[in-house]
């Protein structure tokens, strides 16, 4: 069983990583010469793919990007859900 948890705490470290990546990848779009250097080729790299997801919502208004915004949002109900599923399991 603690097995078990500990694997849910790293998910859930992992999702709070995979956050603040998310978060450099926005912050990045204010220094655009940043996209070109290795870090920011492995933010890209590793923030695209979840980010594509949400390429066909219509998520840009009066020339402000949100897809980032919901990105992250979406990732906290992803780590909410598990507590609450989880949470359910063990009690």
């Amino acid at each position: 069983m603690s097995n078990i948890i500990t694997i849910i705490n790293w998910l859930l470290r992992l999702l709070d990583f995979y956050s603040i990546i998310l978060v450099i990848y926005a912050l990045m779009s204010w220094i655009p010469n940043l996209y070109g250097t290795w870090f920011g080729r492995l933010i890209i790299k590793v923030s695209r793919p979840y980010l594509s997801l949400f390429e066909n919502l219509p998520l840009q208004i009066w020339g402000l990007d949100f897809t980032i915004l919901v990105a992250l949002i979406g990732l906290q109900f992803i780590q909410r859900f598990i507590i609450i599923v989880f949470n359910g399991v063990f009690h």
